[in-house]
């Protein structure tokens, strides 16, 4: 079994930067894929910007050029920088975690604000 703690949720506004970071707690033999999902009110959960063990990253479309994706695999951790934050990118961010299973984070509220 894996914990996923998030932290760096919170209120900015419009233009604004925050970073989110994860921490995965639990043994396992390997991670492959870590990163981070987000879902809006209404909205079906949309991945964010995910990174592979081997340093490989995807992000979405709507993010791209303004969030970057950080990794430390001897750590177990993972950080989204969000810089030039819209109101389309509040949200509930939720850390994710791929090794034998999927593992998900409780989610943190971000909210931009004009």
């Amino acid at each position: 079994q894996v914990q996923l703690v998030e932290s760096g949720g919170g209120l900015v506004q419009a233009g604004g930067s925050l970073r989110l970071s994860c921490a995965a707690s639990g043994s396992m033999f390997s991670i492959n894929t870590m990163g981070w999902y987000r879902q809006a009110p209404g909205k079906q959960r949309e991945l964010v910007a995910i990174s592979s063990s081997g340093g490989g990253t995807k992000y979405a479309d709507s993010v791209k050029g303004r969030f970057t994706i950080y990794r430390d695999n001897a750590k177990n951790t993972v950080s989204l920088q969000m810089n030039s934050l819209k109101l389309e990118d509040t949200a509930v961010y939720y850390c994710y975690l791929w090794g034998n299973r999927n593992y998900w984070g409780q989610g943190t509220q971000i909210t931009v604000s004009s």
